[in-house]
């Protein structure tokens, strides 16, 4: 495993990190917690040291970090926890409201700080901006608790670049996670350049197109009832069939030079930039080698321009439905 420093704080982790949340919801039904607590020590021996979690992956009980907590017990020091706060775990349905105040920070760093089994979080995230709280605010209480020795790195999500230069000047954000990925590509104008100036890094998430860029996609109606992908307007008609064609050329690409299509789309990724480390989501210990494997991955200008002329502009449809994403953008 290759490792990555995200951001000028001193955040080291590995080249390719795990994303849990997949493993409490969003894609069917949750996995045995046995084991999904064997897939993460299993990346863990490949060499990932990055894990990701937020509180809103255990429906406000803290499944999904207890999960992650469990599974890091025996080997804490040696690994990086992130975890996320901002949303309003009252609310109904879940993710509509937003929390951000003070003391709800706080609050969700001591459970965080329980549910984890730790003494300190590594990454600590805004999941999402909270209009009604100022993100100068909001990075202060962050810098507060990094002072305390409870948080050790400030991070933001879902944020548009005003955010993130407004909350660097009161605290230092070491990361800024957003989904990116060959088939997301909107942050590549008006976000890349920011972190590149500030010197933070990225953490995309989805970096496999939520599932798109694997070798296991059907149309949305195929899915189960409380799986995202069934609203996802990327599974929708001919949205469905216009990246359905986009990832079979990308296959084909992929089998050519003996890899994935997921190797290929994580190691595209990885070819933007060094200050840019995945964390794709698998419940599957094979898919996590295979993940892995992307790091040894090595793409020329031509394979580059291959793929960006396959699909030029990301995958049609929108990353969310209209209703939602309203919630996900900022300035």
């Amino acid at each position: 495993m290759n490792y990555r420093t995200l951001g000028s704080q001193g955040l080291d982790v590995s080249t390719i990190g795990l994303g849990a949340m997949g493993m409490s919801m969003a894609y069917g039904p949750k996995s045995d917690e046995k084991d999904a607590i064997k897939t993460i020590q299993h990346a863990y021996d490949l060499g990932v040291n990055f894990f990701d979690t937020a509180e809103l992956y255990g429906y406000g009980h803290g499944e999904n970090e207890k999960l992650v907590g469990k599974a890091v017990k025996n080997f804490r020091e040696d690994v990086v926890l992130a975890t996320k706060f901002g949303f309003d775990m009252t609310a109904n349905p879940l993710g509509s409201a937003f929390n951000s105040q003070p003391d709800n920070i706080r609050k969700v760093a001591e459970n965080s700080l329980k549910y984890l089994q730790t003494d300190y979080i590594d990454v600590f995230y805004q999941h999402i901006l909270d209009p009604n709280v100022p993100i100068e605010i909001v990075a202060e209480t962050v810098g507060e608790l990094i002072k305390e020795g409870k948080v050790k790195y400030f991070g933001l999500s879902n944020v548009g670049p005003e955010t993130i230069r407004r909350a660097h000047a009161i605290t230092p954000v070491s990361v800024v996670q957003s989904e990116y990925s060959i088939f997301e590509r909107d942050i590549e104008d008006n976000i890349l350049p920011v972190l590149k100036e500030l010197g933070i890094g990225l953490v995309p998430y989805a970096p496999l197109g939520r599932g798109f860029l694997t070798n296991d996609v059907k149309p949305a109606e195929e899915y189960a009832e409380d799986d995202f992908r069934r609203i996802d307007e990327r599974w929708q008609g001919e949205n469905f069939k216009y990246n359905l064609n986009a990832a079979e050329q990308l296959k084909e690409m992929a089998a050519d030079m003996n890899i994935t299509i997921a190797q290929l789309a994580l190691s595209w990724l990885l070819h933007q930039g060094e200050n840019i480390v995945p964390i794709p989501g698998s419940r599957n210990m094979k898919r996590v080698e295979q993940n892995i494997g992307s790091v040894n991955v090595v793409l020329t200008q031509e394979d580059i321009d291959k793929i960006n002329a396959i699909i030029p502009h990301g995958a049609a449809g929108g990353r969310y439905p209209a209703e939602i994403i309203k919630n996900y953008t900022s300035d």
